[in-house]
């Protein structure tokens, strides 16, 4: 793995950033601080995100760098301590099944902001309504089609240089995409209206936080946002030189996170008040309100392209994560090149893909996925972490080029309050179909 590495510390932070910074925090993350109580909600939300980067992302960052291999070679380590290596081997391909089947449907949702991105280049997204434009990608299979195959292979294009192409492209896309998104707040914070917004966001309504379902938004948006799947972030383990301080890297991480989150919740949320759209629209936010919104303000086309160009950064680096996780675990266990990787991951992503493009399919796939596979794999690796690895080799780990002694305290929480909460994540995601 050593030429596999990162080949610097805040290429490692970017990657990671990249990985966790998606199309949920542009438009889920701002509707939910809204609907769920405002600041209310961002104080639960900020002590998930402290928790899960603490004991989430580090042991998937500790068990990446242990094992010096992704998904499958990292459960297969850690069963190992109890003699059933080949078990976790085994049930490793769920976590990975998770991170395949959901590029697949994501690609699709990706393909819908780079055709939006690319009308908005033209001008036509100002010239049709909105709201027929993006019905038409969600059913029709040669509006979306081009779309969907530049979105895949672009992104796996990427991937031929494994970390160091992971890393080049995040350092590019995540700075552009924070800057991008600055200039945006920058500006919708002169629209007259705007600050309707900023209380919507941040004056706390505390009777929120006595109600059951801010707490559970909360805490799966916390959850989903970070990329805990019990796949997606060990890979970015395995490629960190054993120099860095884990700990410092999740935690930095998940602010980077939050930041972006913080930053999309300033531009969507205040713009929609501005002009009097609905700030709880979710999903149909970015898609029919924020063109919209850009078409009444001036210098509206050049707004919308920074908006919709830092949302398909944000759709490639995620997909990256996605992928590449595929990637990593095809390469060291079946001892495959590189670009014959890129190729069956390419066959394979486009060719389920394209039939699920209509969202009726796309749908009840992204339910699956998102309420079923990912979740259940997020348990069984913290499980795996905590539960199975011996907690020696997690603690000599995970004070390895630590610039301080980390104490036992880290695996205790792990054990006994990040285990239950990623298996309480999963019930209530099947009790209310869905929470992140």
């Amino acid at each position: 793995m050593g030429n596999k590495k990162f080949q610097s510390k805040i290429g490692f932070i970017l990657s990671c950033v990249g990985s966790a910074v998606g199309m949920a925090n542009i438009w889920a993350f701002p509707y939910r601080v809204g609907k769920y109580g405002g600041a209310a909600f961002l104080l639960i939300y900020f002590m998930f995100i402290i928790l899960f980067s603490l004991v989430g992302l580090s042991a998937e960052f500790t068990i990446g760098r242990r094992a010096e291999t992704g998904t499958l070679g990292s459960y297969e380590y850690a069963w190992n301590d109890i003699g059933k290596g080949k078990m976790g081997y085994s049930l490793g391909y769920i976590p990975l099944a998770g991170s395949m089947t959901i590029a697949i449907g994501y690609a699709i949702i990706a393909a819908w902001v780079l055709r939006t991105f690319a009308a908005t280049v033209t001008g036509k997204i100002f010239t049709v309504d909105t709201a027929a434009f993006f019905e038409e990608a969600t059913v029709s299979h040669a509006a979306i089609m081009p779309w969907h195959i530049i979105m895949v292979v672009v992104t796996l294009v990427t991937l031929f240089a494994g970390a160091k192409g992971v890393e080049k492209t995040n350092k590019i896309m995540m700075p552009t995409f924070f800057i991008l998104f600055l200039i945006l707040a920058v500006r919708v914070a002169f629209l007259p209206g705007a600050i309707e917004g900023y209380k919507y966001l941040l004056i706390p309504d505390w009777k929120y936080l006595a109600e059951v379902d801010t707490w559970v938004n909360a805490m799966g948006q916390a959850f989903f946002s970070l990329s805990i799947t019990g796949s997606g972030m060990i890979f970015c383990g395995a490629y960190l030189d054993k120099k860095e301080d884990i700990v410092d890297g999740a935690i930095q991480t998940g602010i980077f996170d939050t930041i972006a989150a913080m930053v999309a919740a300033f531009v969507v949320i205040p713009a929609s008040f501005a002009f009097g759209y609905p700030a709880s629209a979710g999903p149909s936010l970015m898609f029919m309100t924020i063109p919209a919104i850009f078409k009444q303000m001036p210098f509206g086309q050049v707004l919308g392209i920074l908006f919709f160009l830092s949302v398909v950064f944000a759709a490639i680096t995620s997909l990256q994560n996605m992928f590449e996780a595929v990637a990593e675990s095809i390469e060291n266990r079946f001892k495959m090149t590189r670009r014959t990787i890129i190729v069956l991951l390419g066959v394979i992503a486009l060719g389920i893909g394209l039939y699920l493009e209509p969202v009726y399919r796309v749908g009840p796939w992204m339910d699956v996925v998102t309420i079923y596979i990912i979740p259940f794999g997020a348990v069984l690796g913290a499980v795996s972490w905590y539960w199975i690895l011996k907690k020696e080799k997690y603690m000599e780990e995970i004070n390895l080029g630590s610039k301080k002694q980390r104490t036992e305290l880290y695996h205790t929480l792990g054990k006994y309050i990040y285990v239950p909460i990623t298996l309480i994540v999963f019930i209530l995601g099947i009790i209310y179909k869905g929470i992140g």
